[in-house]
């Protein structure tokens, strides 16, 4: 029954709050000790070449340490106060979601091209994603929007909720170490081909369940709030495996065929134009109304995940493990 308030909690804290200023976020301090450990790890190699099994060092210390730290807090506030603890472990997996976040990053996106103000959605855009954006036009700026929000429903929402279910707050904040140390150090270049390589791989597996998982809920919402279900699982099936990422191409598909658009194409990084395997297909085309429709597939998806979680959780009485 506790944690399957606990669960619920953290989703409506998200939901309603999202990251306020004033709470020192968990990622920024996971940020800071993988920054800290990549320089001392550096340091320590004897060459590039030792840094490959060295690599191994960052996951293991920076999500063990997650997972040690958050448990140890909670253990020492239930020493006290059991109602602590509880208080705590909401707060704490709320803090390794992102709900509101991402739509509230999308939405800004959306109203600045309702107002035909291009630029402003440009530097919007720009913000929540990777790609070169000062010359897209208003298509391309809802492709990026709508690509960057689908794939971001697993490793923002589903997966940290999915490990909660799991483990408590402790496995939720492990997962969001994984997620961070790909985001930061996870690249298949020169500099982290080596340092990163254990850190890449451990988040393809950390998501490769959740992001099926999302895939499959897509669909569902979709169906529910009266886009094509069907075509979403389809799609899903037939394009996921055409992306680069093992794992990004299921929700970003899934989403494609909900809404009956094309995502992928061609990006510039960094005035590199490369090529990404097209998702869906064109049934019209890109428009600003895609925004808000894909944060309706983000909303009904993770709030369909959070109550089968609850349920799961009050009919086991606890977390999973």
């Amino acid at each position: 029954m506790i944690a399957a308030f606990i669960i619920i909690a953290a989703y409506i804290w998200d939901r309603l709050a999202g990251d306020p200023r004033w709470i020192p976020h968990p990622v920024i301090m996971i940020g800071k000790a993988i920054a800290a450990l990549e320089r001392a790890i550096r340091k320590a190699a004897a060459s590039e070449a030792a840094l490959k099994p060295l690599g191994i060092l960052l996951p293991v210390i920076v999500v063990g340490g997650s997972f040690a730290l958050t448990w140890a807090a909670l253990w020492g506030l239930h020493a006290i106060h059991y109602s602590l603890a509880w208080a705590a472990e909401a707060l704490l997996i709320g803090t390794t979601i992102a709900t509101k976040g991402l739509k509230d990053a999308g939405m800004a996106v959306y109203k600045r091209l309702a107002a035909r103000d291009i630029g402003g959605a440009r530097r919007e855009v720009g913000m929540i994603v990777g790609r070169d954006t000062d010359e897209l036009d208003e298509p391309e700026i809802v492709r990026a929007t709508v690509e960057t929000i689908a794939e971001n429903i697993v490793d923002a929402v589903i997966s940290p909720l999915c490990y909660a279910l799991i483990g408590g707050a402790p496995l939720a904040m492990a997962y969001r170490a994984v997620n961070t140390l790909d985001s930061m150090v996870g690249y298949k270049n020169e500099k982290y081909g080596n340092l990163g390589w254990a850190s890449a791989r451990l988040d393809d597996i950390a998501n490769w369940i959740p992001a099926r998982m999302t895939a499959v809920l897509i669909a569902i919402c979709a169906w529910m709030k009266g886009y094509d279900g069907t075509r979403s699982w389809q799609t899903a099936k037939r394009d996921a495996p055409k992306h680069p990422s093992p794992n990004s191409g299921w929700p970003e598909a899934a989403a494609a065929g909900a809404l009956g658009i094309r995502l992928g194409g061609y990006n510039v990084y960094k005035g590199v134009r490369s090529f990404r395997a097209y998702m869906g297909d064109a049934a019209e085309p890109l428009q600003a109304q895609h925004i808000p429709a894909v944060c309706r597939l983000l909303t009904g998806s993770t709030l369909g995940f959070t109550v089968i979680a609850a349920v799961l959780l009050y009919a086991r009485g606890g977390w999973l493990l």
